[in-house]
């Protein structure tokens, strides 16, 4: 920084250019489409839908909204773009709105450039801090936004006629950067109304005062698609303001849902646990989400978070690793048995759509078909006639939480058809946990394919497999 012009003369002479914030942003936009580099990070299955929607509407210039349900990474995506912006950009020193050395807006800046020529001191501000936010709330004001009369600078002598008694709002703070405005259709159709000038005309007015600030700014603002469209919510002339309207979405398939969780979830546990999920069983998860998703039983309208997806996992690794404390192992892999858990951390994050209290009946059956799902995609029950003779002799095996790994591993040895099965879904891994683990979805699998009975003590914690 210390290599940086500190003065207006300084950095006329440096060749340093202004310009507008959209161009700087499309600039460097157009910069990582030609090298291929996403504009956002880490915001996975939007690669063809969302993202050439976001770059058509930068490369336009466009104010942008995003529309769709809650945990659809519309604020992730607002926040990233900051990424586009230039690392460093001078200001006028001690400029609250970020002022252009070389287009002064404020009343500060305009004096002291008046004042001191090219001598005027200069700052540079990190993109970081050039980015705004504000969560809408009916109680929003226009104090807040774009700004108001302070009253402690009144009681210091100064005149109410005087620009120096304003105390800024988030919008002129956020000058020459991005503001975001979450839930858009939440604020009071009176303050929607002070965010008019600030998308077409580019200026903000403060009370009567014959203030009027021409702001450069770029608007993202985020909203549920039913606040937006149906009840009308957002006011016709805000609406039609807005460049670009990007609808978001849930990822469209169980990988995407895995990929999400492998990025999001804290499955990492300490205290000298070992912690390994199986591939089919973060399938289980991703599967009960999407299944979720298409259930008549489920308000869709409320949405199914991928929230729901991290949460699930790390609750199922959780009851895992609790598991394997109560019996003093420290190798933790997740069973089937374990999904029990899941109600848990699946009922405060969807709204059911049903009169009686049997949401808990709901959630469980979404969990079986997800683990029916899994396993049909992954075995063929044909192949699996001699795992069903075995039990047709009398066989029958506990699995739950006081079933140790050791006798899942024993029961795979025993039945020649139940060890390939377990090949085909862990492959040379034969880990006992995760032996278990494959075991325990072969047998659950087998019954809600109606081809084992499964009888289940009033806990839920212990499950005992027999022949039909």
């Amino acid at each position: 920084m210390s290599s940086r012009p500190a003065n207006l003369g300084q950095l006329r002479d440096s060749g340093w250019e202004s310009v507008p914030v959209k161009e700087e942003i499309r600039r460097n936009a157009v910069e990582r489409i030609r090298a291929g580099v996403p504009l956002v990070d880490a915001v996975l299955g939007y690669e063809h839908t969302v993202m050439p929607q976001l770059e058509n509407a930068i490369l336009a210039g466009h104010d942008v909204i995003f529309l769709g349900e809650r945990g659809q990474a519309k604020t992730r995506m607002i926040r990233s773009l900051t990424g586009l912006l230039d690392e460093w950009l001078p200001i006028v020193a001690g400029s609250e709105i970020n002022d252009d050395p070389y287009h002064p807006v404020s009343h500060h800046a305009r004096e002291l450039i008046a004042e001191k020529g090219d001598d005027t001191p200069v700052t540079w501000v990190h993109r970081d801090t050039r980015y705004g936010e504000k969560l809408a709330t009916p109680d929003t004001s226009i104090a807040d936004l774009i700004g108001e009369v302070d009253p402690i600078k009144v009681a210091e002598g100064r005149y109410l006629s005087d620009e120096l008694t304003l105390h800024y709002g988030l919008v002129p703070r956020t000058n020459r950067g991005i503001f975001a405005m979450n839930e858009l259709p939440d604020l009071a159709e009176r303050i929607q109304v002070g965010l008019l000038n600030v998308l077409e005309e580019r200026d903000v007015q403060i009370r009567g005062f014959k203030v009027r600030l021409p702001l450069d700014v770029v608007l993202f603002a985020s909203a549920n698609p039913e606040d937006y469209t149906n009840r009308g919510r957002l006011i016709t002339p805000l609406k039609d303001r807005f460049g670009a309207q990007i609808r978001t979405h849930y990822p469209l398939d169980v990988a995407t849902e895995m990929a999400i969780v492998d990025q999001e979830a804290s499955l990492v546990h300490g205290d000298g646990l070992e912690v390994t999920v199986p591939p089919f069983m973060a399938e289980v998860v991703a599967t009960f989400s999407q299944l979720a998703r298409q259930s008549t039983h489920i308000n869709q309208r409320s949405g199914v978070s991928v929230r729901l997806t991290v949460a699930n996992a790390e609750t199922m690794v959780a009851n895992a690793a609790r598991r394997s404390l109560r019996a003093g192992e420290t190798e933790v892999v997740p069973r089937v048995s374990d999904l029990e858990a899941l109600v848990a951390s699946t009922s405060g994050k969807v709204e059911l759509d049903t009169l009686d209290d049997n949401g808990g009946e709901v959630l469980d059956r979404l969990l079986r078909q997800a683990v029916l799902t899994v396993f049909r995609d992954r075995l063929d029950v044909g192949r699996l006639r001699e795992v069903i003779e075995a039990f047709d002799d009398g066989r029958v095996v506990h699995a739950g939480e006081d079933v140790a790994a050791r006798d899942d591993v024993a029961l795979a040895t025993e039945i020649p058809a139940l060890r390939d099965a377990v090949i085909a879904l862990v492959g040379d891994d034969e880990r006992p946990g995760v032996v278990a683990s494959a075991v325990e979805l072969v047998l659950e699998g087998l019954h809600l394919s109606k081809r084992l009975n499964k009888d289940s003590d009033h806990t839920g914690t212990r499950s005992t497999y027999h022949s039909r």
